[in-house]
């Protein structure tokens, strides 16, 4: 009986496709990257791969334990993150440390489970990276079909630290939840077992293959590195050979899309290529050694078809061995690094601050830090501090004058004990507010300094 593996598909991709299979065999090499099992009690190590608790990579939600029966170990727990009623459009964040200037594959994996309750369907909710709004995650189908549901993407990174975080947002009804989370660096010459940067590759089931074994194949030179075994199946029945693929409705946008040919050598195979009907590639001629075409900005949306014709001189009909696709995400902007580093240190001096202060302050905007306004424009700097009785304690940090672009503080009606710090360096301050604290000392001379102070 044949094989159902018949054309490898990736969803290496900044796309929001969730999918569900088994996962990848078994790695010979470690790989180079943080395995975050979320909810789980303790470290483990399976097939060399060592998974970690998300101790120490955050400090908010709290651990559950999956009453379903699943097979993998990696969805027995969940981390989840509690809704209050004044937390909503709030981000919940993992910090993760990383290089610098490397590019990491980032895999985050959600089985529900029905932590929050007998009969309820798993929330929809938002998912980020850094100031990167990245996709919505709707596992409602794959939960109902008893499923799993990932998403990837390649971020690089701009700092030592990334972060990742779940955002709830006005359609969701419920906590947000991580089962897994992956960041796994890829090579230089990739956008980047079985595949040495631990890419997912699906199988496509839809057709029987026609030839289940090719072993006079030599695949080399490559420049993405799609795995061997990619190449020992192929899909060819038909011409034109029309699949519909992916699988899903893609949103209006721009694609890379990649598909990959290789041939036995015994026949003469010329194809050309359509997606939707407008002409990829013309003339392809499939060899041994392997071929991939491939384009950077490709625009699909709604349904897809992918249409292998052959040419008028080949002797074979058409064949495909694998693809991949993944749109191109806008970059979110960051915030400034030294106003993270400020509030960083504002938030080690206060107690009892904000549960979403985590992440990207300011980016992305609608998940913006409680009590933090923001510039706009490329130059993303903290403009207003406002936590008026929030319930604040602890001391405020000398450190706050290095906010050069603040214009307004509000920090009033709160328990904050210590001296007032110098607040000279901020020119552009307007109003300050320190009222209705434990603050002792003689207010700063500095203060006279400021213009623009319109309130004290």
């Amino acid at each position: 009986m044949p094989s159902p593996l018949l054309l490898f598909i990736s969803l290496l991709s900044f796309l929001s496709l969730s999918s569900s299979q088994s996962p990848p065999p078994p790695r010979v090499n470690i790989l180079l990257g943080i395995l975050i099992d979320c909810g789980a009690s303790r470290p483990y190590t399976i097939n060399g791969r060592e998974w970690l608790t998300d101790e120490g990579f955050t400090n908010r939600g709290a651990n559950k334990n999956l009453t379903t029966q699943v097979l993998l170990r990696t969805l027995y727990t969940v981390r989840s993150f509690p809704l209050r009623s004044n937390n909503r459009t709030r981000k919940f964040c993992y910090s993760v440390p990383v290089f610098r200037g490397a590019k990491y594959l980032v895999r985050s994996t959600y089985f529900y489970g029905g932590v929050n309750g007998n009969g309820t369907s798993p929330p929809v909710f938002d998912q980020m990276v850094d100031g990167t709004l990245w996709s919505v995650v709707n596992t409602t189908d794959d939960y109902a079909n008893g499923m799993y549901s990932y998403y990837e993407g390649v971020f690089l990174a701009q700092a030592n630290r990334m972060s990742f975080c779940l955002g709830s947002n006005t359609y969701t009804k419920s906590d947000p939840f991580l089962s897994a989370l992956e960041f796994l660096i890829l090579g230089d010459s990739l956008y980047l077992s079985l595949d040495q940067f631990d890419r997912i590759w699906e199988p496509f089931g839809e057709y029987d293959p026609t030839k289940s074994d090719n072993t006079n194949l030599s695949v080399s030179g490559i420049w993405n590195l799609p795995p061997q075994k990619l190449f020992e199946r192929e899909l060819a029945n038909g011409d034109p050979l029309v699949l519909k693929w992916p699988p899903a409705p893609l949103p209006n946008s721009e694609y890379y899309i990649a598909l990959y040919f290789a041939d036995d050598g015994g026949s003469s195979r010329v194809i050309d290529v359509s997606i939707n009907g407008v002409p990829y590639f013309r003339n392809l001629n499939v060899r041994p050694v392997g071929e991939v075409v491939f384009t950077k900005r490709w625009p699909l949306g709604g349904v897809t078809n992918v249409t292998l014709t052959s040419t008028a001189g080949s002797s074979a009909g058409p064949l495909i061995n694998g693809g991949e696709v993944f749109s191109l995400l806008p970059l979110g902007g960051r915030t400034r690094t030294s106003d993270v580093s400020v509030l960083k240190q504002l938030k080690s001096s206060f107690k009892k601050v904000p549960i979403d202060w985590s992440g990207d302050p300011c980016m992305p905007r609608q998940y913006s830090w409680t009590g933090i306004t923001c510039s706009g424009g490329p130059h993303i700097r903290i403009t207003s501090l406002n936590l008026t009785g929030m319930g604040l304690s602890g001391s405020l940090s000398s450190n706050i004058s290095r906010l050069t672009g603040l214009t307004h503080i509000w920090l009033g009606s709160n328990n904050i004990s210590g001296t007032i710090p110098d607040l000279g360096p901020l020119k552009m301050l307007r109003t300050l507010h320190l009222e209705n604290n434990r603050l002792t000392g003689e207010i700063p001379s500095s203060l006279a300094s400021l213009r623009g102070l319109r309130e004290l």
